[in-house]
């Protein structure tokens, strides 16, 4: 005997002002009498600080109390009865009724080190106390409503960058402080969570032959506790753009696909906020280089020429 849910949508991908739809199917070896069966459907925002990125008294907290967005129960079938075999129950219901008041802002689905924000729909076959009643979970994607989107697409904004040997705030090779580096480009810094990261590099010189070029995506995440601002920096993705000793003066182009789940639109909400950087990083051939081969890629090394910038991610209709 099993109860699952299947959502009409295989991406499983909703807006708050669209209806939920779906079924619930009962599979039973024979005739099953029960005390209703419901759905809930919960979405929070749901906050936590590891002992790596607080203080002492701050790790104690751990998780933080989740910040609810909606909260809604639905009978869906009243007592009764079901039959043998497969059953299948059909069921809608909206997240966000037209003119209705909601706990909170629908932030879009995302899942980061520290917060995750999750909207789940849970099914319960009620069946009394002498019966195991039967439960199925499933999460959706909510993407924020047309409405609240932004009129796209949108025309990228560019920054034109420069990379050389007086831009890094860290030591870097002896060959490339006396010799010389310089690096140019330009990169989109607002982009649409539909569209890729885009822009165009070139190494008009280097004293030391290169060995990758690559663009780390990071998430920056912050929690409000207490009186004071807890922020975390974690690497999404990286893309290489370039392998081995580019050609110099050679235009590189760079494209970079956001990962779904791991980023939405940018918040800065009052009890947290996400944010996005990008980081490019030119590695340089040294022997020094395959002495840390697993080293993280944002910490600043002799081998390595680095460059931040911001990313704001939008939503877009």
């Amino acid at each position: 005997m099993s109860i699952e849910l299947k959502l009409s949508r295989s991406n499983r991908v909703y807006r708050p002002s669209e209806p939920l739809e779906g079924k619930i199917i009962v599979k039973s070896p024979s005739l099953i009498s029960h005390y209703g069966i419901r759905l809930t459907l919960n979405g929070s925002v749901n906050l936590q600080v590891r002992g790596g990125s607080a203080g002492v008294i701050e790790s104690f907290y751990g998780v933080i109390k989740p910040i609810p967005i909606v909260n809604k129960n639905v009978e869906v079938k009243p007592s009764g009865k079901i039959g043998s075999g497969t059953t299948e129950i059909p069921f809608s219901l909206y997240l966000k009724k037209p003119g209705e008041e909601n706990l909170e802002k629908f932030y879009e689905t995302f899942h980061g080190a520290n917060i995750s924000i999750q909207y789940l729909l849970t099914a319960d076959l009620v069946r009394g106390y002498l019966h195991k009643s039967l439960s199925t979970t499933t999460e959706f994607i909510v993407e924020s409503d047309k409405a609240d989107s932004l009129d796209g697409p949108i025309s990228p904004e560019m920054v034109i960058f420069y990379i050389t040997q007086d831009t890094q705030r860290h030591p870097i090779l002896p060959e490339l402080k006396s010799g010389g580096l310089r690096v140019t480009g330009r990169m989109s810094t607002q982009c649409s969570l539909s569209d890729a990261i885009t822009g165009e590099l070139t190494i008009e010189g280097s004293a030391v032959p290169i060995s990758s070029i690559d663009v780390h995506l990071l998430r920056i995440e912050s929690i409000l506790l207490g009186e004071r601002i807890v922020t975390e920096t974690s690497l999404i993705q990286t893309t290489q753009i370039a392998d081995g000793d580019v050609c110099r003066n050679l235009t590189l182009p760079i494209y970079v696909i956001l990962p779904r789940l791991l980023t939405c639109p940018t918040v800065m909400a009052g009890p947290f906020s996400i944010e996005f950087k990008v980081l490019l990083v030119i590695s340089f051939q040294s022997e020094l280089s395959k002495l840390h081969s697993k080293s993280d890629p944002r910490t600043p090394r002799l081998w390595l020429a680095m460059e931040t910038l911001p990313l704001e991610l939008v939503r877009t209709k």
